[in-house]
């Protein structure tokens, strides 16, 4: 049988490439004619996918709430993806940062879109039931969205407002400002104002990988990578656009989503339901409340003073906002 010369050719650099690492391409030609097709149900796992909904109750309604937190985490991790991508690229450009900033943004916008899932694709009753089954176990405790956050932005931007001004104007280390990231106060007792269990756990197994994602990041953030590019870059309104359109996902979109879902499941006028973990979700979620934003010099004043205002009075109250 005669070989085709382009089959010559990739043998050859087969040969090349495993004698280079010390290896018998004839022993590794014949392990593929033993060697099975892959398939896509072994490629994907998706026996042992489809095998990780485990619920902690007989409500149906339950092994949906499981599904959608798994395909948002999957979504994260698709976000992290890019911003390790980034971190690691040289030279930066602005096509390559509006490419990657653009995939983020498509992320986070299949799962604001899909979110109608956890606000009327559940059974309300069935939620209140099963919620107190997941205690003290909290969407809160998602790791990969407060890296998200981190590799996003500089690490002051996500200090408590409170706290916020006085670091920007005296500097202290990523450890000292964890002490005062925005996302621990809405996780304390509504009554005692003492850290929940929920923070406690998540403190104990993600603190110390938080504080070093972000000392990792202080340059590699996509605030500091956009500042890195020249002026003309800069400039770049699709990338300005990009930018602003990521800091309304991630600060104003994502978590008013579940601000809305919060309303119709946990509202009980006059006395609001505690969210699972005792979360503090009515001062916790709304972004007005907190003005956490990212790149606040890409915005007008007026849009910072009404940072997150009209998403509510829209999406939750039922007000058209021009």
């Amino acid at each position: 049988m005669e070989f085709k010369p382009e089959l010559k050719e990739k043998l050859a650099a087969l040969e090349k490439k495993y004698s280079a690492m010390g290896q018998d391409l004839q022993s590794y030609l014949e392990g593929l004619l033993h060697a099975d097709y892959l398939t896509y149900w072994d490629y994907i796992h998706v026996d042992t996918l489809l095998s990780l909904q485990n619920p902690k109750t007989r409500l149906p309604d339950e092994e949906i709430f499981i599904i959608y937190h798994q395909i948002t985490e999957l979504y994260f991790k698709l976000c992290m993806h890019e911003f390790r991508q980034l971190a690691i690229t040289l030279p930066m450009t602005g096509k390559i940062l509006l490419s990657r900033v653009n995939r983020i943004n498509s992320y986070f916008e299949n799962l604001i879109r899909s979110f109608d899932i956890m606000i009327t694709g559940m059974d309300a009753g069935q939620f209140m039931k099963f919620r107190m089954s997941l205690l003290p176990a909290s969407g809160f405790q998602s790791a990969q969205y407060r890296m998200i956050e981190i590799c996003s932005t500089d690490f002051v931007r996500l200090v408590d407002k409170d706290k916020r001004e006085g670091y920007e104007k005296s500097p202290a280390t990523i450890r000292e400002m964890f002490a005062f990231i925005y996302w621990k106060a809405g996780a304390t007792e509504l009554a005692t104002g003492q850290k929940t269990l929920t923070l406690v756990q998540f403190e104990e197994k993600y603190g110390e990988l938080l504080i070093a994602l972000a000392e990792s990041s202080v340059k590699t953030n996509l605030w500091q990578l956009y500042l890195a590019l020249s002026p003309e870059e800069q400039q770049d309104e699709q990338l300005k656009t990009a930018l602003k359109l990521l800091d309304v996902n991630v600060n104003v979109n994502w978590p008013l989503s579940h601000y809305k879902s919060a309303v119709r499941y946990l509202q009980k006028d006059p006395e609001d339901i505690k969210a699972t973990g005792g979360t503090n979700w009515q001062k916790y979620l709304p972004p007005r409340f907190q003005k956490r934003i990212f790149y606040p010099s890409l915005w007008k004043s007026a849009e910072l003073d009404e940072w997150g205002k009209g998403w509510v009075s829209r999406e939750v109250f039922g007000i058209a906002v021009a």
